[in-house]
């Protein structure tokens, strides 16, 4: 009987425990969260710069309209480094690329500060080389006539449609009281040794006028002969001409690079300009 009352107790005891067992809460551990990828912020676009470049460049509205006056200039580029010594034998002469001196620029600017600004006063371009023709003719006993002015103004101005049109170009001089030739615009030295040389700036530039329609060539021979005929009888030397020995280039390819020499050689340049505008401007 004892016994029963035993194996009865501990079946009772057995049930209980896995009763409270089944009965347990099962505790569910959350997994831990994945991290979270870091926000990248994309920079904002940057503008197109060949769009800023391009609305940079649109034409002024000064160069529209009617076009009463073209200008041309054909000066810039090229600088010409002269050596004179006592014979034919230390004579020198090299031509250094200077485009970025702005020569050409220096025309249009000053026709423009002798017309007052006039809107219809507008600045031509032209390809480059178009004037090779007229500085290096390969005619030389027949002169063709594709290789004057009046034929390389026509072919880059089909579209200009200007009344006239203002060339302004180089050319060759003797120097005075000499046969020494001066081609263009540049700088020479003359003579032997530190003392008895001497250097200068030179800026020869010719103007013409051509007419827009039937593109011949107006002659303004007197043009100004007052003034350069004063020029011609000056007694002194022109101080803006004299250039001291230690600012001639020497190597003469140091002149492209030359700060003083090229502000020297745009105020001669403006100078020359300004002494013969005033005759080629007037009205007819």
């Amino acid at each position: 009987m004892f016994r029963r009352f035993v194996v009865a107790a501990v079946l009772a005891s057995s049930c209980l425990t896995a009763t409270v067992w089944a009965q347990a809460p099962t505790t569910v551990i959350p997994a831990a969260p994945a991290p979270s990828k870091p926000v990248v912020k994309k920079p904002a676009p940057k503008p197109n710069a060949a769009k800023a470049n391009t609305a940079a460049k649109q034409p002024a509205a000064m160069e529209t309209g009617p076009c009463r006056l073209g200008v041309i200039s054909a000066i810039g580029g090229r600088f010409s480094v002269e050596k004179f010594g006592p014979t034919v034998f230390e004579t020198e002469f090299n031509e250094i690329p200077i485009e970025d001196w702005g020569l050409d620029d220096i025309a249009l600017a000053r026709v423009r500060a002798a017309s007052g600004a006039d809107p219809a006063i507008r600045k031509i371009s032209y390809p480059k080389g178009s004037f090779e023709p007229f500085y290096n003719p390969k005619s030389r006993l027949f002169p063709d006539p594709s290789e004057r002015l009046p034929a390389i103004v026509r072919s880059i101005t089909s579209n200009a449609n200007c009344e006239r049109y203002l060339v302004v170009t180089r050319f060759k001089a003797e120097l005075q009281g000499s046969s020494l030739v001066l081609d263009g615009i540049g700088a020479y030295s003359r003579g032997l040794g530190s003392f008895a040389r001497h250097s200068h700036l030179f800026a020869n530039v010719a103007i013409n006028l051509i007419d827009g329609r039937s593109y011949e060539q107006i002659n303004r021979h007197f043009a100004n002969f007052g003034s350069n005929l004063a020029e011609s009888m000056r007694l002194t030397e022109d101080p803006i001409t004299k250039l001291d020995n230690s600012q001639f280039p020497d190597p003469p390819a140091a002149a492209s690079n030359n700060a003083t020499l090229r502000e020297r050689t745009r105020a001669l340049v403006a100078a020359r300009l300004d002494r013969a505008l005033p005759g080629y401007l007037k009205e007819d």
